[in-house]
């Protein structure tokens, strides 16, 4: 466990994230063409399936969102780099109000295969600038838009804890699963709110982002370490 606590580790600022994160994954499935935004795995199986099927059309809707992930990781780093000493805001908070900008947008343009193209492709930025920005809880490696890394680390805590018995792996661990959990409830949370909402249900986890942004001004999260 790390002995300097900072709001932007804090398991707090994770479950509000990762609640953002599964609800972002329920929307664009439920009602932007059912292309996953968080984890590009799935898109790159859809990709290559439609490429084998030889509907480059198809493969478009996933190979765009996949490059804007990649995009979203490089202009993070940017971000990082160019406001890392900025003494108003952390560079995170930027990243925040980036995202807050984009997901507004998002909530106004229509459903249709030329905007869900686009949506798709900016929740997809949105994801990658948070994964990107958000890496770690308490000290843990812990991902907030996919469940696939946290699933495997929380079950080796898990077993871990099985065999030696020792408390902080089984502390590790819950917190893993934990975050697994309010990812669930995120994306419990936007599949009832994006059939009731449709394009619009996005401004909901604009919320979660903005209950973040406002949770780094404490003097914890000022100093949050720039090294993660």
């Amino acid at each position: 466990m790390r002995k300097s606590k900072q709001m932007s580790d804090a398991f707090l600022t994770g479950a509000i994230l990762a609640v953002v994160g599964g609800f972002l994954d329920a929307y664009t499935y439920i009602c932007r063409d059912a292309v996953f935004a968080n984890a590009q795995t799935g898109n790159v199986v859809f990709l290559g399936i439609n490429l084998a099927e030889g509907n480059f059309t198809g493969a478009g809707r996933y190979i765009i969102p996949i490059l804007a992930f990649v995009a979203g990781i490089l202009i993070s780093e940017t971000i990082k780099d160019i406001f890392r000493k900025n003494s108003f805001l952390h560079w995170r908070q930027i990243i925040l109000a980036f995202e807050i900008i984009i997901l507004i947008l998002v909530a106004f343009l229509p459903s249709s295969h030329g905007n869900n193209l686009i949506t798709n492709s900016l929740i997809s930025f949105v994801c990658s600038l948070q994964v990107q920005s958000f890496r770690k809880v308490n000290g843990n490696t812990i991902a907030t838009t996919m469940c696939t890394g946290n699933l495997r680390s929380g079950t080796e805590l898990l077993f871990s804890f099985m065999k030696t018995k020792n408390k902080e792996s089984l502390h590790r661990s819950i917190q893993y699963f934990g975050i697994i959990l309010f990812f669930i409830i995120g994306a419990a949370i936007g599949a009832v709110l994006t059939n009731i909402f449709s394009t619009r249900a996005v401004l909901f986890a604009v919320f979660g982002l903005l209950t973040v942004f406002f949770i780094l001004f404490s003097s914890k999260g000022a100093k949050a370490n720039d090294e993660i």
